[in-house]
């Protein structure tokens, strides 16, 4: 088994079929959107290959030690995550093909209009210390 980050983008990946910004979203397309994600999730829970899954909000905060006392945070400038990060699932699977397979399905999560995004999803394995890193 091997996990897999699917990490999803708010922008910064090529442009979804669906493309409209979920902030255009009624509603009812967000509450559909959640609901297959979860389902999603849930069908990995049964299959033993769901690890975690959390969707973030756009705001955020930079934070570094900086000696004794309080460490100092600040808004920016960020390198834009806050506003390209829009969430992710963990999944351990069997093969790299079995991680690509499930991207795609969670690609299909409706959007607007009912329809599915397609969106593209950054599926980055995790480092294991016993193997070499490769690209």
């Amino acid at each position: 088994m091997a996990k897999y980050l699917l990490l999803k983008h708010y922008r910064g990946a090529p442009a979804s079929v669906n493309d409209v910004s979920m902030d255009k979203w009624t509603p009812a397309e967000v509450e559909a959107h959640m609901a297959y994600m979860n389902n999603f999730a849930k069908k990995l829970e049964g299959t033993g290959e769901y690890v975690d899954s959390q969707a973030l909000t756009p705001g955020g905060m930079w934070v570094r030690y900086d000696g004794e006392g309080k460490p100092p945070l600040t808004d920016g400038p960020f390198a834009e995550t806050k506003d390209l990060i829009a969430g992710w699932m963990i999944i351990d699977v069997d093969s790299q093909q079995r991680a690509i397979e499930l991207a795609g399905e969670l690609s299909a999560a409706p959007g607007a209009g009912g329809k599915p995004i397609h969106e593209w999803l950054e599926v980055r394995p995790f480092l294991n210390c016993h193997e070499p890193v490769s690209e």
